[in-house]
């Protein structure tokens, strides 16, 4: 079977998927973040518009940021026409993607359940439900026994501190292998003809007259018709290189795998009451995530309380788990806006363009934001389904207040 076949078996370090070229000393566009959202503009530069004179710059290894520390749900049912708009299409990507990269990426839509535990969280939900449906996404109410039909090892006992009541339910969410997806997408970017730069940091950002001409970096100066900015929680460092203090607050947020079990838990569960959310990763292991945490940082370790705190939560919901161990821990940095949605667009400086402040969702937009993203570089104009998410919205008043629909980090 060759390398390249959907199934086929992967190397641990795929160095034959993509070049290491020496950076050029001019392209058309620089992406600076070569984790799942900068390699997807990449490779949609390419497909959809024909622009492949384009360097992905990466300062560590290729994928090595959040993209590798999240804990891959993929889901759409968001509260807003805005969000629910931008998701859906990342979702509606993510069904024909391993065919569109002829790589795999082993996602499976086992279904997302979100918990309700109160009857204010009932209410909520069933609002949710109900704007899902006004807007095309999949969505349904389950009470607690067809909680329990979707997922067996759910604990619904009333004598519990937070109850199941009930739960929203997305069939067409899932997970997919967020290593197979950044490595899909760098082989097809590469294979237009896209550079891709590791060990490459963006130190300084040059710009004459208004408009953005190059960066300097830890290779030396790139000069650069357009550049996007796509690092996650260190885009504001980036944006404040060109003069620009966005509105952003990067936070450690933590996660865990337990060691390798049989096949027991079928779908995706979560919980914003006791604040926890847990799947079954392909190869056995329990993949657990909580909140963010409530300090500021850019460290990528986590701390042994908020682990304690989740990992209690996970028994009041599961205790089937009470004998499962810890195999390793991990944290990745999450920005946040002041609504909890997205920054996606054009800023003050032509030809600079902005994509941030993903909180928790970055991981499930990925093809979505992309897609988006091209068009804004490719155009200079956002596209319809970015739009609502310019930075001129926390002047204009213009939200997309997402903070209570978004529910637990995810």
């Amino acid at each position: 079977m060759s390398p390249h076949t959907p199934g086929a078996e992967l190397p641990d370090h795929p160095d034959w998927l993509w070049r290491t070229p020496e950076p050029k000393r001019s392209y058309d566009v620089i992406v600076v973040g070569g984790g799942g959202h900068g390699l997807a503009t990449a490779h949609y530069l390419a497909k959809n518009h024909g622009i492949t004179k384009v360097a992905v710059l990466e300062k560590g290894w290729l994928a090595g940021g959040n993209m590798a520390r999240n804990t891959t749900i993929i889901r759409s049912n968001y509260l807003w026409d805005e969000s629910a708009g931008i998701y859906e299409h990342a979702l509606k990507l993510w069904e024909g993607l391993a065919d569109e990269l002829d790589y795999p990426i082993l996602f499976s839509q086992r279904g997302v359940l979100n918990l309700a535990h109160s009857l204010q969280d009932v209410r909520d939900s069933v609002r949710r439900v109900e704007a899902n449906r006004l807007n095309g996404v999949d969505a349904e109410w389950l009470d607690a026994e067809r909680v329990k039909e979707v997922c067996p090892i759910v604990n619904i006992s009333p004598d519990v501190r937070y109850p199941v009541l009930g739960a929203t339910y997305q069939p067409r969410a899932g997970i997919a292998k967020h290593d197979y997806v950044a490595w899909g997408l760098a082989r097809s970017a590469d294979a237009a003809g896209i550079d891709i730069i590791q060990n490459c940091e963006v130190t300084g950002l040059d710009i004459v007259g208004g408009r953005i001409v190059g960066v300097q970096t830890t290779l030396g100066p790139i000069a650069a018709g357009k550049v996007a900015l796509c690092s996650a929680g260190h885009t504001s460092v980036l944006a404040a290189m060109a003069g620009i203090e966005l509105p952003l607050q990067s936070h450690p947020l933590q996660a865990l795998v337990s060691e390798l079990l049989e096949p027991v838990h079928p779908t995706v569960v979560m919980s914003n009451a006791v604040h926890v959310y847990v799947s079954q990763a392909h190869k056995g292991e329990l993949v657990m995530g909580a909140g963010i945490d409530a300090y500021n940082s850019y460290t990528q370790r986590g701390a042994f309380h908020i682990i304690e705190e989740q990992m209690s939560a996970a028994l009041e919901l599961f205790p089937v788990f009470a004998r499962a161990h810890v195999l390793r821990t991990w944290g990745g940095i999450v920005d946040v806006s002041p609504d909890a949605s997205p920054i996606i667009g054009l800023t003050p400086v032509d030809n600079l363009y902005l994509n941030c402040g993903w909180g928790t969702g970055g991981f499930k937009a990925t093809p979505g934001v992309g897609w988006v993203y091209a068009h804004t570089i490719a155009h200079d104009t956002p596209h319809p389904l970015n739009a609502p998410f310019s930075l001129d919205r926390f002047t204009t008043g213009a939200l997309v207040d997402e903070h209570g629909a978004a529910a637990v980090a995810h």
